[in-house]
């Protein structure tokens, strides 16, 4: 079931991946409980949440005053607790349920002129700690991912804005302003985080519960 505001993107998604669409705007608490009792009534249960909902505009509240603290807190962190709340009957019924929430980089370390952001993906990890110990039991294992730059829209959004900032070309913000802090200097692609993210809903990794897993090109190592 894919969830999301754009109805147009998200239906081509769904029928690539041979799923479902609903639009839901995650921000708000009667659409999280939507998009799962939609998911029930198609399939009748629920076996893998992965709770990756955020904004297409950059994440500096400061310069982008219309994604307020409520909104960012609401999307990256309320509604990963609800969504959580309300598939947790469903997998606890069969003893057996994945979920997996995209945090971030910045949910383990900080960064200037990103409150918001940050504050929000650090709380996300601590909701997949307190869920891994009451899910444990119940066959639930609740993990974090923890991406540095992944070439995302949003990403690439910010490169152009970054280079027009610093006056820079686009491929020398990405190695001078992203990749700064890293050791592989380089982008992540999306295609390596869904990977990371089927490893961790495989019964491979059925013991991993409670772990803020990164794929940050060596970020943290330092």
């Amino acid at each position: 079931m894919v969830v999301d505001l754009a109805e147009e993107k998200g239906k081509e998604v769904a029928k690539l991946v041979g799923g479902y669409f609903v639009r839901a705007d995650l921000a708000i608490p009667r659409d999280c409980r939507k998009a799962v009792e939609r998911t029930i009534d198609r399939f009748g249960t629920v076996d893998i949440l992965v709770n990756n909902a955020g904004f297409q505009h950059i994440d500096n509240i400061v310069d982008f005053p219309e994604v307020t603290w409520d909104r960012m807190m609401a999307v990256m962190l309320n509604a990963p607790f609800l969504l959580t709340k309300h598939v947790w009957r469903f997998m606890a019924s069969k003893r057996w349920g994945r979920i997996v929430n995209i945090s971030s980089v910045h949910g383990l370390v900080a960064s200037s002129s990103k409150c918001a952001y940050v504050a929000a993906k650090h709380g996300l990890i601590g909701l997949t700690k307190v869920a891994a110990l009451e899910g444990g039991p119940l066959g639930i294992t609740v993990n974090a991912i923890c991406p540095a730059y992944v070439r995302t829209d949003l990403v690439e959004t910010q490169i152009d804005d970054q280079a027009r900032v610093h006056n820079l070309a686009p491929d020398q913000v990405v190695q001078k302003v992203f990749l700064e802090r890293v050791a592989v200097k380089r982008l992540i692609e999306p295609n390596e985080v869904a990977s990371l993210v089927c490893y961790i809903c495989s019964e491979e990794a059925s013991a991993i519960s409670g772990s803020a897993l990164t794929i940050d090109l060596g970020w943290t190592a330092s």
